[in-house]
C-alpha cells in the first residue's frame, strides 16, 4: 500500500505509549528503510507523549483516566502539522481507535489490521493464532475481532502463562531490565500445543524483547510492530530492507 501523496509530507507517530517501544519503533523504521544517504529516509514527526494515562488499567476498569480523548488530541495536533497519515506503535492504544479516526481526516494505518494480514499471508487458510499481549489488550478483544472477520480464532494464555507475560511487559521491559525470552518461547510453545499456527507478539514492549533477542525470526512468532514498521515503510512510499 501507499499513502504517499504527497511526497514533502512527513508520517505522523502518536508515541510514548509507551516512550521505549516508540523509540524502538522510529529505530526500526530506520533500520528497515532501504537508504543510501540520510535524504532517503522516511521522514516522521513523533509526539512522544509518555503522560497519556495508563491503557490497560483504563481498559480492566482500574481506573476512571481516558487515554481515548488524550489519543485524539495528539492525532490531531499531529494532523495540524500536516503529516501524510498516522500510526500509533501500540496495541493496547488500538482500543480507542475509533475515536482517534472520529478526530481526524488524515488516514490512519492500524497496527492490528497490519498484523492480521501478514499471519494470514503468513499461512494460507489460517485458522487458529496465539496472541501474547498485556490483559488490556486480551480483554479487549481487538485482535479477536479482527481475526473472526477472517474466521480466525485467537487463543491466549492461561492465567498463569499470562503472569508470566505481565510480568516481561511490566516489570521488565517498561522497567528498563532485561527481558526473559524464554519464559516468552516457553509460553507461545504452550499456545503452539493448544493448536495455534502463529503466536502474534501483540505488544510493542514485547516487540522490544523479540529485537533484543532476536526472536523476530524465530517461528512461530509473528511480531506486530515490525509489521507496523513494514507497513509504514511502503506506505510512505519507500522500500523495505
Amino acid at each position: 500500500m501507499s499513502l504517499a501523496g504527497h511526497a514533502d509530507r512527513p508520517v505522523g507517530v502518536i508515541g510514548g505509549v509507551g516512550p521505549l517501544a516508540t523509540a524502538y519503533f522510529v529505530q526500526r523504521v530506520v533500520q528497515r528503510t532501504r537508504a543510501e544517504r540520510d535524504q532517503d529516509h522516511v521522514d516522521m514527526v513523533v509526539l512522544n507523549h509518555a503522560t497519556i494515562p495508563d491503557r490497560t488499567d483504563y481498559v480492566l476498569g482500574r481506573s476512571e483516566a481516558d487515554p481515548g480523548p488524550v489519543l485524539a488530541r495528539d492525532a490531531r495536533r499531529l494532523e495540524e502539522f500536516g503529516v501524510s497519515f498516522l500510526v500509533m506503535p501500540c496495541n493496547t492504544a488500538h482500543y480507542f481507535t475509533q475515536q482517534v479516526l472520529d478526530a481526524i481526516s488524515t488516514p490512519f494505518v492500524s497496527i492490528v489490521d497490519v498484523t492480521v494480514a501478514a499471519a494470514r499471508e503468513r499461512v494460507p487458510g489460517l485458522r487458529t493464532v496465539g496472541l501474547l499481549a498485556t490483559a488490556g489488550t486480551v480483554a479487549s478483544r481487538v485482535y479477536d475481532d479482527a481475526f473472526a472477520a477472517h474466521d480466525v480464532s485467537v487463543i491466549t494464555p492461561d492465567a498463569d502463562d499470562q503472569d508470566v507475560v505481565n510480568r516481561v511487559i511490566y516489570e521488565q521491559v517498561k522497567a528498563g531490565h532485561p527481558a526473559d525470552p524464554d519464559a516468552l518461547r516457553t509460553v507461545a510453545g504452550r499456545l503452539v500445543d493448544r493448536g495455534a499456527s502463529v503466536v502474534v507478539l501483540g505488544c510493542t514492549e514485547l516487540s522490544v524483547a523479540a529485537v533484543d533477542h532476536d526472536l523476530l525470526d524465530e517461528p512461530p512468532f509473528l511480531d506486530s510492530m515490525d509489521e507496523l514498521v513494514r507497513a509504514t515503510i511502503e506506505a510512505a512510499g519507500h522500500e523495505v530492507r
